[in-house]
């Protein structure tokens, strides 16, 4: 997961820029300020992987904030001004995007600042060993144990997941984050935001939608490459 900043006087930025998140996976946000002296009190005290930078904002300039801090996390300025986009690369910032931008090119500033954490794959390499073949999952106030192959899919549910059993199924206190990163196994694959489904039971894949037993399962445009190499296996 990698958590973000918003940096920015408008109102309206701060919801653009939210919402191109939302539908990048596993970023969260940690904190909207609506000027850069909130954001300096806000780092004093936590840490972030990537900020959204504005420049134009009262009390301090975007740049100016940037020179105040010790030690920068990644930063990706958003702005309507494109005459300082040279300062902007002599400290060392990801992008420079003039608004209004677009998703694709928001999308693309966001995958060069977040190269090495935030990878296009299904799967964080930790967690279950594929040689025992079973889980312990969280549910109903106990740990079961769950065979991985009894598995059909997982489905986001807010801060909890919904595990999709063959005959059954369990809504587990973990979010679909955390369910990435304990089903390391190269049985599963994420196919959206929402959605991790089983490899071998997956019946057919039609357009945007897999199909696994009687469910349909969206396919996210994030995951499409993904889910395209299954079909050149």
């Amino acid at each position: 997961m990698s958590k973000y900043l918003i940096i920015d006087d408008e109102h309206m930025a701060h919801e653009i820029i939210k919402d191109y998140c939302d539908l990048i996976p596993d970023l969260v946000l940690a904190k909207r300020c609506y000027d850069a002296l909130e954001a300096l009190e806000y780092l004093r005290k936590n840490s972030v992987d990537l900020i959204f930078l504005d420049l134009n904002m009262p009390k301090l300039k975007g740049f100016d904030f940037l020179r105040s801090l010790p030690n920068s996390p990644k930063v990706i300025v958003t702005t309507a001004y494109k005459e300082f986009a040279v300062e902007g690369y002599e400290l060392e910032i990801t992008d420079y995007l003039l608004k209004p931008f677009s998703f694709e090119r928001f999308l693309r500033a966001v995958n060069k600042a977040l190269q090495e954490e935030q990878k296009q794959t299904s799967i964080v390499e930790h967690e279950v060993n594929p040689k025992l073949g079973f889980i312990f999952l969280y549910s109903d106030k106990k740990h079961i144990q769950i065979k991985l192959d009894d598995i059909l899919y997982v489905e986001a549910a807010g801060n909890y997941s919904k595990v999709i059993l063959k005959g059954n199924q369990l809504l587990v206190r973990s979010k679909i984050s955390d369910m990435v990163e304990k089903l390391n196994d190269e049985r599963f694959i994420r196919v959206h935001k929402s959605f991790i489904v089983a490899r071998k039971n997956i019946l057919s894949i039609e357009g945007n939608r897999i199909l696994v037993a009687d469910w349909h399962i969206p396919i996210g445009k994030f995951y499409k490459s993904q889910v395209d190499s299954l079909l050149k296996a």
